[in-house]
Parts: structure tokens; C-alpha cells; sequence
């Protein structure tokens, strides 16, 4: 076993924590029939039946875009949101889909992490210039030995990690395993604490690389100074505060370490509400999130000039990545969060809108339909244009 050092405990009442062969007995079960999600696989039972309409629900003429709906179709869409001055005034869910519905956003969860470490760093809580072995030496011998939380923060570090999703050798799949997304195999770390000591790189720094590690290396720290497990400091800081309509939910490992840099699951309409806060200076309806000025960093961009060529910067060639968002630099000012299969939380500052669009792509990665969805965001936005124009016209006339 390896020594990742103290971890937030489960419950603090009990000595040890619930295993599958233990989970019944007390006094575990003082808290696992509380939280039985966490160690056996559960279903929802809807309180409505249908829990969603037999065809589409969609409403989406306000946009008047002709092709809409052939479009997210085409791009494996199920569910669809936009959110305009803090109105839904488009949306759309195929068939089997609700506004009720989680949905797992992927690489999504990495923007939301980038807001709570955000909060403490706002407080002083975290200081991002600090060495991450300030916080957790545990991580002395691995790649993450000589970078700074902002490095990791902005995945400006070299790491050995192929975030090959469909190689079963990669280390993205190792992650997995060592998370409970995959069944394991010999050898693999007993969670995701102690994969994070066995990472390694050629120790530069300033050159963006995503990988997904570096999420949970700052759930890690999040962990460290709030003593909080990450899916409580993800409350604490974030969901709590949003009104949203439901409680969204992460993945847990054997050790019960939420999955922040792709686990979550929410409704659109409360990640819409994330977007709104960006929108909104960092202020949520339950009081600020993080500061005006953790938001400007992020609408403004990060440093292009560290972002190599990759399908990003061949969308958008002034494209950058900072503090867990990728960054357009384009004329409009797009910033969003991404994950595989197709999830994205997208701002358009200049109309204040968030568009979510949630989807379950047949692979992991493809430029052709990165290429298809970012055209329909950039389209979507522009039709948010005239909409903004003729709000204000009315407003002027009235």
C-alpha cells in the first residue's frame, strides 16, 4: 500500500472505513444507509413516470436558426440550453432526456474544481505561486516535484500521461482503473491518491499539456486545507450556493476521493447556473463564489504562446488555456468548459449567455465533430446577437 498521508475521513465516527464485506454491520451503517451509492451501484426511481416525454422537448424558435434541431441531432445532442440575462430562453432534450435528467459532463467537473480552488485562493487559503509539496509532499517523487498549484492550475507541466482514451495502456486508463471506471487489473494503484505519486515527467514547466491528473492533484490540495472531502468542499463552495434544482453527484474511488477532473453529473439547467455566476462576476444567488477578479483572468485568457498546436488552436489559433477553462481568444470572447463525448459549458460575455450542450458522441475525441459543435456555438451566439439588439431596442423605445 502506498502512503499518501491523511485523508478526509467517510464519517468520523467509526475506526477504518466501509468495505463491501463490512458495509452492513455497525457501526459503518450509521453512515452507509445513508450513502449506499458510494460502495454498491444505484438506480434513480423518478418521481414522475414518464420521467421524460416519449419524443424530443424542445423549444427552440426563439434562436431562429432553420436547422436547429437537424444539428443537435447530428451532434448526438441530449440536452440542449440557453441561458440568456439569466432567462432559459432555448432548449432542447431527446427523447429519453428531462430537464430533471443528470448527465455525466466529463472534463466539465475540471472547470468547477478551477472555481473552488478559486474561493480559497480569493482567501488566502491557497496560494497559487507555492510549491505543490507546500501542500502535499506526499508528491516528493513524482512529476508535480518542482511545479507551483498556478502550473498545475493552468497545465502549463510536463507529465508521462497519455490521455489516450481508447489505449488500454495509456495512463488516462490507469487513472480510471485506479478511479472504479474500469475493472482493474494487477498492479494498478489502490486509488486515485497513491496514481498520483507514481506520475512522472521531465520536470518543464510553462508548455500547456492537458491531463487530467493535474484536476485531482488540485482536489488534492483543495482537500489538504479545508479538511473537507472534495464532494463537500464542492458543495461548501460551489453547489451550495448556485439555487440550484437538484444536487448533482461525483464518482468516489475505494478510498471515497471524488473523480473531480471528470465525475460530476448535473442537470443543463444547473450548469447553466455555473455559467451565469462567470457571467455574473463570480457572484451566485446564495452569495459570491469567487472573486470579480479570478473571473477577468479567465475571460480574459491565458497565455497563447504556451499553447501548442493541437485541434484547439486549429479552431481557434489565439486559443489558450488558464485555471481549468479553455479560452477562445476570439473576437467574441468565448470561454468554456469541455468534456469528451461532447459536453460543453459555453459564455458568450458580449450577450451575457451560457449555452449548454450535453451529448453522448459515439468516441471520445473527434475533430470533425468539435469542428460541427463549435460552429453550432459560434451560430448560436450570433443569433444571441440580434436578440440582444432587439431587447434593447425595445427598452430604448419604452
Amino acid at each position: 500500500m502506498t502512503n499518501t498521508g491523511s485523508h478526509p475521513a467517510r464519517y468520523t465516527d467509526a475506526e477504518g472505513q466501509p468495505t463491501l464485506d463490512n458495509w452492513q454491520e455497525g457501526p459503518h451503517n450509521r453512515w452507509t444507509f445513508a450513502h449506499l451509492g458510494e460502495l454498491i451501484p444505484t438506480a434513480t426511481i423518478a418521481r414522475r413516470f414518464p420521467a421524460a416525454p416519449a419524443t424530443a422537448a424542445e423549444r427552440l424558435d426563439t434562436l431562429e436558426l432553420p436547422d436547429l434541431e437537424e444539428r443537435l441531432e447530428a451532434t448526438y445532442t441530449d440536452a440542449f440550453l440557453v441561458l440568456q440575462g439569466g432567462q432559459v430562453i432555448a432548449e432542447y432534450y431527446r427523447a429519453g432526456y428531462s430537464p430533471d435528467h443528470l448527465h455525466l459532463i466529463m472534463s466539465v467537473s475540471k472547470s468547477l474544481c478551477g472555481l473552488v480552488l478559486g474561493a480559497l485562493i480569493d482567501t488566502g487559503t491557497v496560494d497559487p505561486s507555492a510549491p505543490v509539496l507546500d501542500y502535499i509532499p506526499e508528491l516528493a517523487a513524482s512529476a508535480y516535484k518542482e511545479a507551483t498549484v498556478q502550473h498545475v492550475l493552468d497545465m502549463a507541466l510536463h507529465l508521462d500521461y497519455s490521455e489516450d482514451y481508447l489505449d488500454p495502456s495509456s495512463e488516462v486508463q490507469t487513472h480510471d482503473r485506479s478511479a472504479g471506471w474500469r475493472t482493474r487489473t494487477e498492479g494498478d494503484p489502490q486509488d486515485t491518491y497513491a496514481f498520483l505519486t507514481t506520475l512522472t515527467g521531465n520536470g518543464t514547466v510553462g508548455e500547456f499539456q492537458y491531463c487530467s491528473a493535474n484536476t485531482d492533484v488540485l482536489a488534492w490540495i483543495i482537500e489538504r486545507v479545508t479538511g473537507l472531502r472534495y464532494p463537500d468542499a464542492l458543495s461548501k463552495y460551489l453547489w451550495s450556493k448556485l439555487g440550484a434544482d437538484l444536487d448533482a453527484s461525483i464518482t468516489v474511488d475505494s478510498s471515497g476521493f471524488g473523480f473531480a477532473n471528470g465525475g460530476v453529473s448535473c442537470t443543463a439547467r444547473d450548469l447553466a447556473r455555473v455559467g451565469q455566476l462567470m457571467l455574473d462576476g463570480g457572484m451566485a444567488p446564495g452569495g459570491r463564489v469567487v472573486s470579480e477578479r479570478w473571473v477577468s483572468s479567465i475571460l480574459a485568457g491565458g497565455d497563447p504562446s504556451a499553447m501548442p498546436e493541437s485541434s484547439f488552436t486549429a479552431l481557434y489559433s489565439s486559443g489558450s488555456y488558464t485555471r481549468q477553462w479553455w479560452c477562445t481568444g476570439n473576437e467574441r470572447g468565448n470561454v468554456t468548459g469541455i468534456g469528451i463525448y461532447g459536453q460543453y459549458l459555453w459564455l458568450d460575455p458580449s450577450t451575457h449567455s451560457v449555452i449548454v450542450k450535453l451529448s453522448t458522441w459515439p468516441e471520445p475525441d473527434s475533430d470533425h465533430l468539435h469542428e460541427l459543435q463549435n460552429r453550432l456555438l459560434l451560430d448560436v451566439s450570433r443569433a444571441l446577437d440580434a436578440l440582444t439588439t432587439e431587447t434593447e431596442s425595445k427598452e430604448t423605445a419604452a
